[in-house]
C-alpha cells in the first residue's frame, strides 16, 4: 500500500472511529429529531394542499380565472414552506429549554384523583370545585368558563369536562370542552379538548352558527400525549408542554414569575396590565405569571396572569397591547368586587 493510500485509509478509520463515538450522543437528540420529522410533514401537507388546489385550478374554464387560481396556489405554497422553516426553529429554539428527552410523561391513573368533590391537593392557582365559573371580556370577544359535573375517562385517569364558550359580538364563535386531570400533587394536566368553532352566513334562514372546523382537537391515547396545564408547584424558569399532538396541539410555557404585584418590581410584567385588576387580586405579591407560545405560531406570545384562590385572570399580548380579563366569578369573596375593563 501507498504512504497516500495508508493516509486516506487512516483517515477515513478516523472518520469512522469519531461518527461512531458521536453517533450514541446524536441520537438522544430526541426532541430535534423529532422536530426535523415534524418538519417534513409540515412540507408534504404543504406540497399536498398545493397539488389539490392546482387540481381545483385546472378545471377552472375562465382563462384569468384559472391563472389567478394557480398563481394563488404558488404563493400559497412558498408562504406554507416558509411556515414550515419557522415552526422548526421555533421547535429547535424549544428543545433548548426542555433537553433532547423522548417526550414520554408518565400517566399513572394512581398519581391522579377521582373524586373532583374531594380533592387531594387543589391547585389554589387552577381550581378545578364543580360549578366553578369565570366570565372574562377582552374587545368584541366575551368568554365564559364553567367546571362541568361531568368527568371523561381518559386512558383510565378521570377527567374534569371544562367548558369554554367564546362569543364575539353576542354570536358564538367557539365551543371547547377541555378535559383537566388533577394529579394528587396538585399539578394539573391536560388529557384533551373538542374545539368546535363556528362561522355564521349571512342569508341563512334561519342564519345560525355553522360548525365549520375541530382544528386544535386531540386526546390523550390518540397520538397525543398529557402536558402539563399547571404546575404543583411553579418554580421561575421552569419550561414545560402544556400540550402534545405534533402539528395540532403545541402549547408551551414558561414560569416568569411566582410573587408577582403591580408595581413589585419587574416592569415588564405591568405593561399592559390593568392596575386596579392586579392591586384587587395581587396585594400579597403572590400572583404568578406564565409566558405561554407555541411553535405552530411562532410570532404569537403572551403572558398570562394567575390570582391565588381565583385562577386565571389576565391575557396580555404585549405585541399588541391587547388583554382578556376577568370580569367576574362565582366562588371568591373577591369575585364580587371585580373592576369593570
Amino acid at each position: 500500500m501507498s504512504i497516500r493510500s495508508s493516509q486516506i485509509a487512516l483517515a477515513i478509520a478516523g472518520a469512522i472511529g469519531c461518527l461512531l463515538l458521536a453517533g450514541p450522543a446524536l441520537a438522544q437528540n430526541y426532541c430535534t429529531s423529532t422536530a426535523s420529522s415534524q418538519f417534513t410533514a409540515c412540507q408534504n401537507e404543504v406540497r399536498d394542499t398545493f397539488y389539490t388546489a392546482t387540481a381545483i385550478c385546472t378545471n377552472l374554464s375562465d382563462k384569468e380565472e384559472r391563472s389567478e387560481c394557480s398563481k394563488e396556489a404558488s404563493d400559497e405554497r412558498k408562504e406554507g414552506n416558509q411556515v414550515c422553516r419557522e415552526q422548526r426553529s421555533a421547535r429547535r429554539e424549544l428543545c433548548q429549554a426542555l433537553g433532547g428527552d423522548r417526550y414520554d410523561p408518565d400517566f399513572d391513573p394512581d398519581d391522579f384523583d377521582e373524586d373532583f368533590t374531594d380533592l387531594t391537593h387543589p391547585n389554589p392557582y387552577f381550581p378545578l370545585a364543580i360549578a366553578n365559573h369565570w366570565d372574562y371580556v377582552g374587545g368584541d370577544e366575551t368568554v365564559a368558563v364553567e367546571v362541568l359535573d361531568e368527568t371523561k375517562l381518559i386512558e383510565g385517569v378521570t377527567c374534569i369536562v371544562v367548558n369554554d364558550r367564546v362569543k364575539q359580538d353576542g354570536e358564538v364563535v367557539e365551543d371547547t370542552d377541555d378535559w383537566f386531570g388533577q394529579r394528587k400533587n396538585g399539578t394539573v394536566d391536560y388529557c384533551g379538548e373538542l374545539s368546535r368553532e363556528f362561522e355564521s352566513f349571512e342569508g341563512d334562514d334561519p342564519e345560525l352558527p355553522e360548525l365549520v372546523s375541530l382544528e386544535g382537537s386531540f386526546k390523550v391515547g390518540r397520538g397525543a400525549q398529557p402536558g402539563t396545564l399547571f404546575l404543583g408547584t411553579p418554580v421561575v424558569g421552569r419550561v414545560y408542554r402544556q400540550e402534545w399532538f405534533p402539528g395540532v396541539a403545541e402549547d408551551a410555557a414558561e414560569v416568569l414569575s411566582t410573587s408577582y404585584g403591580f408595581g413589585s418590581g419587574n416592569q415588564k410584567l405591568d405593561e399592559f396590565v390593568p392596575q386596579d385588576l392586579a392591586e384587587h387580586l395581587c396585594s400579597n405579591d403572590d400572583c404568578v405569571v406564565t409566558g405561554e407560545f407555541s411553535p405552530l405560531s411562532p410570532d404569537s406570545f403572551e403572558r398570562k396572569y394567575y390570582a391565588r384562590g381565583i385562577g386565571f385572570f389576565l391575557e396580555v399580548h404585549p405585541d399588541s397591547g391587547e388583554i382578556l380579563q376577568l370580569v367576574d366569578c362565582n366562588f371568591h369573596m373577591k369575585c364580587g368586587a371585580l373592576p369593570e375593563p
